[in-house]
């Protein structure tokens, strides 16, 4: 078993993840700018608390995003921090089709991947597509509107809880580089999430699909956010659904 410090801890795929861990018999810190008992008090934007967090661990699990364009200084900062202290083993999770969709936070990505790449810490990047719990958001941030607008994009929608297990599996071995895409088990496409979602939830609002300009909508129509190969989660947007509003989509 290991010491694993866990960047975002706290977030959307940070709870489960950490859980699984501690499931796994590993001895998990969780980094935060949250001063609690339960958490090691740390800024990844300044670098405070760093050393001390890392401090004896094995595995680096960084899971932490920003909603502004700061994750590739912080990330800067702690590679500075792991690679003078002989860390093992860095975990980074990534996006599904981050190079062919030109998007500002995907190219951040792009840029993280290469930073961690090109350093001389040992690692493993696990790219995923994005969570069911990002099509909820993005539907639910539309409540006072009278219908559901809904890009035509292709996606691929996976649960947190199938990331945080394949996350665990990681940071349990040994380094492996750039690991195989993981994906849900159904491609599909955002309007039909849509429509399952307004079900589940009981809503009358016609949804709208909207075929939108540009690249990176046309790079998510072709099927750039889709993971290559057979999907890994197994949990579906309907199973979300179930357990979101208590009913079956």
């Amino acid at each position: 078993m290991r010491t694993i410090l866990v960047t975002g801890g706290t977030g959307t795929v940070g709870r489960p993840t950490v859980e699984r861990l501690r499931r796994a018999g590993h001895e998990v810190r969780v980094l935060s700018r949250q001063r609690r008992p339960d958490l090691l008090t740390g800024d990844l934007s300044t670098g405070a608390g760093l050393r001390e967090a890392v401090d004896e661990v094995d595995t680096v699990v960084h899971l932490a995003t920003s909603r502004g364009h700061q994750d590739v200084a912080q990330l800067r900062r702690l590679l500075e921090v792991v690679g003078t202290t002989g860390i093992g083993h860095l975990v980074l999770i990534s996006i599904v089709g981050i190079e062919q969709i030109p998007m500002p936070y995907y190219r951040d990505k792009v840029e993280i991947e290469r930073l961690v790449t090109e350093s001389k810490v040992p690692y493993s990047i696990l790219r995923a597509t994005q969570f069911h719990n990002l099509v909820d958001e993005i539907l639910s941030a539309q409540r006072f509107l009278p219908v559901l607008l809904a890009p035509a994009v292709k996606t691929q929608p996976i649960a947190v809880e199938d990331v945080a297990v394949r996350l665990t599996e990681i940071a349990g071995g040994a380094p492996a580089g750039r690991l195989p895409d993981i994906g849900g088990p159904e491609q599909t496409n955002l309007p039909a999430l849509a429509r399952a979602w307004k079900q589940a939830k009981g809503s009358r609002r016609p949804v709208v699909p909207l075929r939108l300009p540009g690249k990176a909508f046309g790079a998510y129509r072709a099927g750039a956010a889709y993971a290559s190969g057979a999907g890994y989660g197994r949990r579906t947007f309907a199973d979300f659904l179930a357990d979101r509003f208590g009913v079956s989509a």
